[in-house]
């Protein structure tokens, strides 16, 4: 949903890291709330987290459906499989943890589609 959401949206440059930095903000804050609420680390119930993982992962591309496509897969990839520092990371305390890991995903997925996209001109 995210990822249509981004496609659909039209941000500007500015627009689009504001937005980031409040999905962000508001997540840690939020997921936190939650965390407390249920008496549970990240419930699968928080996905604001997934929102800013999805927006950092095509923070310097072009918002394209190729783009948008292959940064969804390879973000959910990351955000499964958590590879270092990602699981790591939910080790901190609070919405820190629930969001961060998910940030960490994103920018994995942004390099790896950046480097397709330098090497190969994939994806369009």
């Amino acid at each position: 949903m995210a990822a249509v959401g981004l496609w659909l949206i039209p941000f500007s440059r500015f627009a689009f890291w504001a937005s980031l930095a409040t999905v962000v903000v508001v997540g840690v804050w939020a997921s936190h709330c939650v965390e407390l609420a249920l008496g549970r680390k990240d419930p699968g119930v928080i996905v604001i987290d997934e929102v800013a993982g999805m927006m950092v992962s095509v923070a310097l591309l072009p918002r394209t459906p190729g783009v948008l496509l292959c940064a969804f897969f390879l973000f959910r990839l990351f955000d499964i499989w958590k590879p270092f520092p990602a699981r790591e990371a939910q080790a901190l305390r609070g919405g820190f943890g629930v969001v961060v890991d998910d940030l960490i995903a994103g920018v994995y997925a942004l390099v790896l589609v950046m480097g397709a996209r330098m090497l190969f001109g994939m994806p369009r």
